[in-house]
């Protein structure tokens, strides 16, 4: 099983990833900005970070095997998540999110569109995630 350090691990689709990831039996370091909102899972240890923190968030997740931002885009830096990351030397990085905040024209979000309920149809599927390249 993956060592799997989850950043935004409290929020709406964060939460849902930290339940699956401990279902399967995952090692799983859930970051978030207040560990008292996660969920006593098994395999799970909530710590305290900030997506702002390159310093705390490359300290929090060095070690681990994956590295997954379930961060709202919006409310993060990704140019600080990356170089977290890279600089922990974890060699996978995943981010996770709704397809709402992805921009169909400048300044002009996908969900802030007329059609974005047909534009956009949820898919889900159980895909393994192990700890090999």
């Amino acid at each position: 099983m993956a060592k799997v350090a989850l950043i935004g691990a409290s929020g709406a689709v964060g939460s849902r990833l930290l339940k699956e990831l401990s279902d399967r039996g995952h090692t799983v370091t859930g970051i978030v900005r207040n560990p008292e909102k996660i969920a006593a899972l098994p395999g799970v240890t909530a710590r305290k970070g900030d997506v702002f923190d390159r310093q705390g968030l490359t300290d929090l997740i060095r070690g681990h095997d994956v590295v997954i931002s379930a961060v709202h885009f919006l409310d993060s830096d990704p140019d600080t998540l990356i170089a977290a990351v890279r600089a922990s030397g974890v060699k996978r990085y995943l981010i996770v999110g709704g397809a709402g905040s992805l921009e169909v024209a400048p300044g002009k979000r996908l969900v802030d569109t007329p059609d974005s309920r047909q534009s956009t149809s949820p898919r889900h599927r159980r895909a393994p995630i192990s700890s090999t390249s």
